[in-house]
């Protein structure tokens, strides 16, 4: 978890999701906004950890460049976030918030990013949902988007980044007994 806990991370493991095997140089080209030895240094560190692999190497003008891969699909299990404290979810929750943000304005500084003519959407939606009805929204959802994750790159593909934030906004109605 810890390790993941940084902007420029999540992003390195955002750009190899789907499958992707890409060297620290692509990385670089991918997240154009952060320092090439910042990029190598998390790229590092993700290796260390076990998030990344390396796929294969090849010498480039007397260097050898590394193909990443990671290891397996990054999920941060149940139990995982059960046994974090409020704060853990503040600073995970900072942190995504930080790389989307990231993200974002890569997004913005690509030639021809067209905000409208890509349905960029930056919604919020009051919902007023009980346990149930929000058990069964988020299994519809995961349906929804795990249909999704499944297609395969293509030339008429983009990669979108979808980055579902649900939370309650106020306290739970007290307990009637009903």
């Amino acid at each position: 978890m810890d390790v993941l806990a940084h902007p420029v991370r999540l992003r390195v493991v955002q750009a190899l999701a789907g499958g992707r095997v890409l060297t620290t140089s692509q990385l670089c080209e991918r997240i154009s906004d952060v320092h090439k030895a910042t990029v190598y240094r998390h790229v590092s560190a993700l290796t260390d950890a076990g998030v990344l692999e390396v796929d294969g190497e090849h010498r480039v003008r007397g260097a050898v460049e590394r193909r990443y891969r990671l290891r397996e699909r990054v999920v941060i299990d149940a139990g995982t976030v059960a046994a974090m404290s409020p704060e853990d979810h503040r600073r995970t929750f900072a942190t995504a918030m930080a790389a989307l943000i990231s993200e974002f304005d890569a997004y913005l500084g690509l030639d021809g990013a067209d905000p409208v003519a890509d349905e960029v959407g930056y919604r919020q939606h009051v919902l007023w949902l009980s346990r149930e009805e929000r058990a069964a929204m988020i299994e519809e959802l995961r349906a929804v988007i795990v249909a999704r994750m499944r297609n395969e790159p293509a030339p008429h593909r983009r990669r979108h980044l979808l980055s579902p934030i649900l939370f309650p906004v106020e306290a739970p109605p007290p307990d009637t007994g009903a």
